[in-house]
């Protein structure tokens, strides 16, 4: 299909500008990646914003996989010498992936069913003549015999024809289709077998015997009842209640005779009805029920996808603390703390291993230690996992006396055992085991929680819900735009980044990456953004996609070190010019660039978007839109559940947002919940509305179960306060 066909069905599906789509479309089919054509090419697209851009790119994929089946199909069709001019145009005017397969249902190739069976036996003269009214008990198998009553046998066999065909009517199935939307219900029992004192059971023992309607149940509902299905404990069905309706709905279908068969003779409707029973709850029945089912889970994924992808988009962006001397601790109890230090590039300088909580004697020279540690490396900061052990080790720091100013900080440590055994940090650390990398690991997360995560798949970062239940082709595509967006909207410095980190930059990639890395390695830093173009097979177009997004700080071009990209360096040069000033100088003075009026630089290619952006940079270059850093601490008081009391409320640091409600760290090893009915006075659609990622807040306890380790928390009367909602 031409890229203008594309547009105007993108465009009319999105409500956009069929203009912006056409030049987006173009943009992409040249290679362009998403957070370059959102930055660098507004005036081409309209401003659309990464969204926007990326689901213009979802659909046009989607769009080419319906043609290239339609062409699929239509070849078959056409090897089987059935394809009319009605049937082509049938199938060119299907619009979506249901209707074309509902038009080739008839053509497609079959197994061996009870149909083809009877055909094969001779039966399809007789199911015509039932199809056609004019079957009356007796019938003729070849034109040579004579007629004879049909055997029961064999009209089972004419019936299973007629069930099929009807099953292979796209207008009946789109009828049932019909009662399916308005009338199917999702539920569950307990799977046949399975005991009620069964102990898989009461994982999902509120699900057992559950119904609602398919149009109310939400993401999180379907997936916990499908995962209960996967473990065999539970039975799920879609489908309406009663089936009378549906089986009506079959026959409203029409014979081949002018009349229908509703005219024909009554042996004749009395085998055109049991064929519509038996092909409704045979053929059709469990065909459009997986339909219904594949479309529930896929709504399902969209939904826990973007919740994942949204909460990791908010880790990935948390707060730095920046290039901070950093101590980090992986706690432990029975195996000892393992402690590191790191220099204010995250480089290892010193580790070893603390055992405050064997005995008295050992606290004390933990505490020593971490005091002559601090001291000799000169700390700022002190990571501390929160894992096992977490808060006991807090404890032993707060006992510290520091002669320095020095902030221990909480940090989450998802992920970190999947990185410290991974091949990136077995090459970052070839001489060191698991432990030392897992504590390295948590001391750069405070430092740059960014360029660390991205060494860790993003599905183990663990801010997902149901993130091993969902599509994880879908998951994956989603993460990677995420970390993809973030990394390019932070910016890169290109002389110290990762591999990892380089590998999401636009036009990059992981093989680029590996190769910037060792140009690096061997000629050293790179002195401008230019130099790029000396990596061996980094040409024209990734240069053109990655530039805008790489920082080159000890650049001598001050807007090397800015998002400006460097094809618009000439107009800021000509802008620079026209109030008699350098670069350098222009971007130190707000004067003079108060007295540059934008208009003068409009061109066909470059219009005000652009040229406010450049405005924006030249103010400050390269800004990080990340938050400021601030330090969090838990109740002293309350370190473990047996703590947590009924009334409390404690300050409490947000670990997780998902459709239902919000996970909360209070510093006790079991996160509470804060249900979605909890978050405020009135109703709540999307958690997200109220709470975000590593949100600090005060919450108030509700319920504490000892048994299930579980904590319910409330912000209801808290955060409405605060903020004079009362």
């Amino acid at each position: 299909m031409p890229i203008m066909n594309y547009a105007t069905i993108i465009a009319n599906r999105l409500e956009l500008n069929q203009r912006q789509v056409e030049k987006t479309i173009e943009l992409l089919e040249q290679g362009a990646t998403v957070p370059f054509i959102a930055r660098y090419r507004k005036e081409a697209t309209g401003s659309l914003n990464e969204v926007q851009i990326a689901a213009i790119r979802d659909l046009l994929l989607k769009l080419k996989e319906l043609d290239k089946r339609r062409e699929a199909i239509l070849q078959s069709i056409e090897e089987q010498g059935k394809l009319t001019p009605e049937l082509r145009r049938s199938l060119e005017a299907a619009e979506t992936m249901t209707d074309l397969e509902d038009l080739y249902l008839p053509y497609r190739p079959k197994r061996r069913t009870r149909a083809t069976i009877a055909i094969e036996k001779g039966l399809e003269p007789l199911a015509d003549a039932i199809m056609s009214g004019r079957f009356a008990g007796t019938w003729c198998a070849t034109p040579a015999n004579d007629e004879r009553e049909a055997t029961e046998e064999e009209l089972q066999g004419a019936r299973d024809i007629i069930a099929e065909r009807i099953s292979d009517d796209a207008q009946s199935r789109n009828r049932v289709r019909n009662v399916f939307r308005r009338k199917a219900m999702l539920s569950s029992t307990l799977a046949r077998g399975v005991a009620g004192d069964d102990e898989r059971v009461g994982r999902f023992e509120s699900w057992i015997d559950w119904k609602e309607p398919i149009h109310r149940a939400p993401s999180h509902r379907i997936l916990a009842l499908l995962r209960g299905e996967e473990a065999g404990v539970l039975r799920v069905h879609v489908r309406p209640d009663d089936s009378a309706e549906c089986i009506a709905a079959v026959g409203t279908w029409r014979a081949t005779s002018a009349d229908g068969w509703r005219t024909g003779h009554a042996q004749s409707l009395q085998q055109i009805e049991l064929a519509v029973g038996d092909s409704y709850k045979r053929l059709i029945e469990p065909s459009i029920e997986t339909e219904f089912r594949n479309q529930l889970k896929e709504k399902a994924d969209r939904e826990a996808i973007r919740v994942f992808a949204e909460n990791l988009r908010q880790l990935l962006l948390a707060a730095p603390l920046g290039q901070k001397r950093t101590l980090a601790i992986d706690p432990g109890f029975r195996t000892g703390c393992k402690v590191v230090c790191l220099d204010a590039q995250g480089q290892l300088l010193h580790n070893e291993t603390i055992y405050p909580f064997t005995s008295v004697r050992e606290e004390k020279a933990a505490v020593s230690k971490l005091e002559s540690l601090v001291e000799a490396f000169q700390i700022e900061a002190i990571a501390i996992g929160n894992g096992t052990a977490g808060r006991e080790t807090e404890e032993v720091v707060q006992r510290c006396h520091f002669n320095r100013k020095v902030v221990a900080v909480s940090v989450s440590e998802a992920g970190a055992s999947v990185y410290s055994a991974s091949d990136v940090a077995r090459r970052e650390f070839p001489d060191y085991d698991v432990t030392v990398r897992g504590a390295v690991s948590i001391g750069r997360r405070l430092m740059d929680p960014l360029s660390e995560l991205v060494k860790i798949d993003p599905k183990s970062i663990g801010v997902g819900q149901y993130q091993h239940d969902v599509d994880q082709k879908m998951l994956s595509a989603s993460l990677a735009d995420v970390v993809e967006s973030c990394v390019n909207s932070v910016g890169v410095e290109l002389n110290t980044a990762s591999r990892e980190l380089l590998s999401y930059v636009s036009g990059i990639g992981p093989a680029l990456a590996d190769k910037i890395v060792d140009h690096r390695n061997r000629n050293g830093a790179f002195a401008d953004r230019q130099q790029l173009k000396k990596v061996k097979g980094l040409g024209d177009k990734a240069f053109e996609q990655c530039a805008g997004f790489l920082r080159v700080r000890e650049s001598a071009n001050p807007l090397d070190r800015s998002a400006v990209h460097p094809e618009r360096y000439a107009l800021v040069e000509q802008m620079a010019a026209s109030v008699g000033a350098d670069v350098a100088s222009l971007m130190k003075d707000r004067d003079l660039r108060a007295k540059i009026n934008l208009d003068q630089f409009v061109t066909a290619d470059c219009g005000l978007p652009t040229l406010q952006d450049i405005m924006k940079e030249l103010e400050k270059p390269g800004l990080d839109p990340r938050a400021k850093f601030e330090v969090f601490e838990f109740d002293k008081n309350v370190t473990r559940i047996e703590d947590v009391k009924e009334g409390m409320v404690l300050p409490g640091v947000v670990t997780n947002v998902t459709a239902f409600g919000a996970f909360v760290d209070i510093g006790v090893h079991h996160d509470g919940l804060i249900h979605v009915s909890q978050m405020a006075r009135h109703r709540v659609k999307d958690p997200a509305e109220v709470v975000h990622l590593h949100q600090h807040l005060q919450v108030r306890v509700i319920e504490v179960d000892l048994r299930r380790k579980r904590i319910s928390l409330s912000l209801r009367g808290i955060k409405e306060c605060r903020e004079g909602d009362c």
